[in-house]
């Protein structure tokens, strides 16, 4: 990539083709996840895959973006604005949780943190499509408790990227660096319920 914007060719086979490198990527790294690899995988030739993305990076950029709107598009819905602030933070924070700790958030993170010397463009994207909507969401609801006198906040924004970095403590932490492989209900439920009063203590009126 050489910074140009390249736009993305959707055609027939468009999700076949990010759905099969999304396996490989997965399963493989970025480094390890070969053309012929993914191409296997989604089942379109090469030909084919470089006809919609003539640069696995690219390929890798636009299959983080997606899989982290989704699941944090998921996670950080709020069904219902109008419940207690403190229903309402203990219902994103285990969305947001279930969302740190699944395989796809974890292995991403660790190839976007491993890859991003080389590509800036992942772990800048990776950014855009993951904490960066999780702060946008969170920021929009703190605008609106505030208004609501539910919360006393001066910058959302900070509020925001607070109660994010609350939600990894512990568990979050110990599975990125593999101290432990499968998270234990009773900590992340520890992890949620603390952020969340430690959050209140702060903000809460």
């Amino acid at each position: 990539m050489d910074g140009t914007p390249v736009e993305i060719k959707r055609g027939r086979k468009y999700d076949q083709v990010v759905a099969g490198a999304r396996t490989v990527f997965l399963a493989e790294g970025f480094e390890g996840a070969s053309v012929d690899l993914i191409a296997k995988e989604a089942g379109v030739s090469k030909a084919t895959l470089y006809s919609y993305f003539p640069d696995k990076r690219m390929l890798f950029v636009e299959v983080a973006k997606e899989e982290c709107a989704r699941q944090a598009d998921r996670a950080l819905t709020v069904e219902d604005a109008d419940q207690p602030v403190r229903d309402v933070l203990i219902m994103t924070a285990t969305n947001m949780m279930h969302f740190l700790t699944s395989s796809f958030a974890q292995r991403i993170f660790r190839i976007c943190v491993a890859e991003t010397d080389r590509f800036p463009e992942l772990g800048q994207e990776f950014y855009r499509s993951g904490p960066q909507l999780m702060e946008d969401r969170l920021s929009a609801y703190f605008v609106e408790a505030v208004k609501r006198g539910e919360l006393r906040i001066d910058n959302v924004r900070l509020a925001a990227q607070q109660f994010d970095a609350l939600m990894k403590a512990d568990v979050f932490v110990k599975m990125v660096f593999n101290v432990i492989d499968t998270p234990d209900p009773k900590a992340m439920s520890l992890v949620i319920e603390g952020a969340v009063d430690t959050f209140l203590a702060r903000y809460g009126t």
